[in-house]
């Protein structure tokens, strides 16, 4: 079937240099077309300068350092020599097949356990405001491995495009986690903002919705540091004695000798009342679902999630908006290990980013 008709040499970029070689060129007698059979078996595309490695850690550095111009400066002391510039390293990110999508092999319960933030990025272009980009990180709980406690089964929801962000995540839990919602339950931690605390209308008793301590815990310091209730609030807090907290939170009320941070007391006292359960253990309210909760730690990891995401898209920095989405599902499918060999996606151990919990 195959005719060999010519013997091509071509170049490529490697991890271990320039390397040239020649490259057998069949004619297809069946089809009449002309190809080169050992690219199409490893997924080779012929017409690239550089070899699939490379590129793969391209984009991996990419993620991994600071900006683009350190992900160049970082291959150049891999390889030797400048193999690509940081322009080069940014069209092979726009250009990255990565997919978010791999269901679970395998679920561990009957409980998902979601942290949800925003981050507002910078746009390119004059007059142009920032955006917030919806991330929402899911897993299933914690998992001893050695001394650190690993996540299970975490995948990161980035929310694309117009349409209800609840509903759009209900629909991705169904495909990444083949979630029921008549039988699983949601424990959604998060911050006071509306399209965040807007789960609790959608998902009703199917969800648990608490408050993020590390803001909670951030805005009573701005009010209170200094008061002599300030100790026994923190206390209440890390008890996450919910009517406890709200009765020193009104004691306070009327003693801060500040017109703003009275406002802002106010405003957060409101709030904790506006959504009963919020401060509570979320672990007792499963157990009156009749879940044993052995095991399960507090929330909160997504505060070191969103640092890990805000350190690399912001810092002064501006982006297009296919850029930076590309950006963010590189960097997704690398914190969830999702990632690409020879072409392929395919489930990483990442034991350099293995996800710690909180303590």
């Amino acid at each position: 079937r195959y005719q060999l008709k010519d013997k091509r040499p071509t170049t490529i970029q490697t991890l271990f240099g320039e390397v040239t070689f020649r490259r057998n060129y069949y004619y297809d007698r069946q089809t009449g077309n002309y190809t080169f059979l050992l690219d199409a078996e490893l997924g080779f595309d012929g017409a690239q300068s550089i070899s699939p490695c490379l590129e793969e850690t391209a984009v991996e550095l990419a993620v991994e350092c600071s900006s683009y111009r350190k992900a160049a400066r970082t291959l150049e002391s891999i390889v030797g020599y400048a193999v690509l510039s940081h322009e080069a390293i940014r069209q092979l990110v726009l250009e990255a097949p990565v997919s978010l999508h791999r269901p679970v092999s395998q679920r561990h319960g009957r409980v998902l356990f979601v942290e949800a933030d925003g981050l507002f990025i910078s746009r390119q272009g004059k007059g142009k405001r920032a955006k917030e980009e919806k991330i929402l990180a899911v897993h299933e709980g914690w998992k001893r491995n050695g001394s650190q406690l690993e996540l299970v089964n975490r995948r990161h929801y980035l929310h694309e495009g117009a349409g209800d962000v609840w509903e759009r995540f209900e629909e991705w839990l169904m495909n990444e986690y083949a979630y029921d919602p008549c039988r699983d339950l949601l424990i959604i931690n998060g911050d006071a903002a509306s399209w965040i605390t807007a789960c609790r209308e959608y998902f009703g008793k199917r969800a648990c919705f608490q408050l993020d301590r590390f803001h909670v815990a951030r805005e009573l310091r701005q009010c209170l540091s200094g008061h002599p209730r300030w100790r026994e609030v923190r206390r209440k807090l890390a008890k996450q004695d919910e009517e406890g907290l709200l009765v020193e939170l009104n004691s306070a009320v009327g003693t801060l000798g500040d017109e703003g941070k009275e406002q802002q007391l106010a405003a957060l006292i409101r709030r904790i009342e506006s959504m009963p359960g919020c401060i509570r253990d979320y672990r007792e309210w499963l157990s009156e679902q009749g879940v044993e909760t052995t095991g399960m730690r507090p929330m909160g990891h997504a505060e070191s999630v969103m640092s890990r995401f805000a350190h690399r898209v912001k810092s002064r920095r501006s982006w297009k908006d296919q850029g930076l989405r590309a950006f963010l599902r590189a960097m997704a499918a690398r914190i969830d290990g999702i990632w690409r060999r020879n072409g392929q996606l395919v489930e990483e151990e990442e034991t350099r980013t293995a996800a710690s919990a909180s303590t």
